[in-house]
């Protein structure tokens, strides 16, 4: 029997009785079926993708189309999580007209439960028009990456009392417009926990301590296949980067040697059958 997909009033019957929630992104059809298997509530398809699997320097160079690729893979595999998907830069923030059209996209052709936006209060009325038009959205404040050149590079946010008041008001700002669910990312502990005990709706941390009702982190960063960097707040929980490489070492050197493939790797073939293709 096919298992139950992870519904928004389950995510928010989790926060009201204080039950974890778990997230994880994930890119492609293999690493979702593991977050799948493994019984996380919601997969993030992050825009992080632009980074992790396609090289770029940051997020801000993804676009609509390799976000709707990649998140298609990922909904052919996904029995029991939620699936989110990041609307990437300059997707939502051009117009409410673009925003609304970019994010059916995502529903429509990737097949994704809701779209995540980033930014605070000055996001509420184009979340208000996504959520008017039918999809669930979930929000992004604190450190946001797709516009960190603006806030003056990966820095954590609200460490003061001002800028802290800011993202208290944004959160209530975008939970009043619609948002089923907020991101906090690089924020200090106190105050995601006092934006999580003002909000009705679940709070989700990246780097922002463990009074959230639920945590997300980067696939590639838990189990070690980004090499470039390591933030803060990433625990790895195993390193396979060092075993992947070994094993194309040691592929390498046993097709260069003749020993790969074996007897074992090879087909027969009836030794009738063999002479006849050297009559005579």
């Amino acid at each position: 029997m096919e298992p139950k997909k992870i519904t928004i009033s389950q995510l928010q019957q989790k926060k009201e009785k204080g039950q974890k929630i778990t997230m994880m992104t994930a890119y492609d059809y293999s690493s979702a079926n593991f977050v799948d298997q493994a019984g996380i509530d919601v997969i993030l398809v992050g825009d992080s993708l632009g980074m992790v699997m396609l090289g770029y320097n940051s997020t801000v160079p993804v676009t609509m189309d390799e976000m709707v690729h990649h998140c298609k893979a990922v909904c052919r595999i996904a029995k029991s999580s939620f699936v989110i998907c990041d609307m990437p830069f300059l997707s939502y923030q051009v117009s409410i007209e673009k925003a609304i059209e970019n994010a059916g996209r995502l529903v429509k052709e990737a097949g994704c439960e809701s779209v995540k936006l980033e930014g605070g209060s000055e996001m509420a009325p184009v979340v208000k028009a996504i959520v008017d038009a039918g999809i669930p959205v979930c929000a992004h404040i604190g450190l946001t990456p797709q516009t960190a050149t603006k806030l003056s590079g990966f820095k954590v946010q609200g460490k003061d009392a001002e800028s802290a008041r800011q993202l208290i008001k944004s959160a209530k700002d975008l939970e009043e417009a619609g948002a089923f669910m907020i991101v906090m990312e690089c924020i200090p502990e106190v105050l995601s926990a006092r934006i999580t005990n003002e909000l009705h709706i679940p709070t989700i941390g990246i780097g922002a301590g463990k009074e959230c009702d639920g945590q997300v982190l980067v696939y590639h960063d838990l189990v070690g296949l980004f090499e470039r960097f390591t933030p803060k707040f990433v625990k790895q929980y195993v390193n396979l980067a060092p075993q992947i490489k070994g094993a194309l070492i040691k592929y390498k050197e046993e097709v260069e040697a003749g020993t790969f493939p074996g007897p074992e790797h090879s087909f027969a073939m009836k030794a009738e059958e063999v002479s006849k293709l050297y009559p005579g």
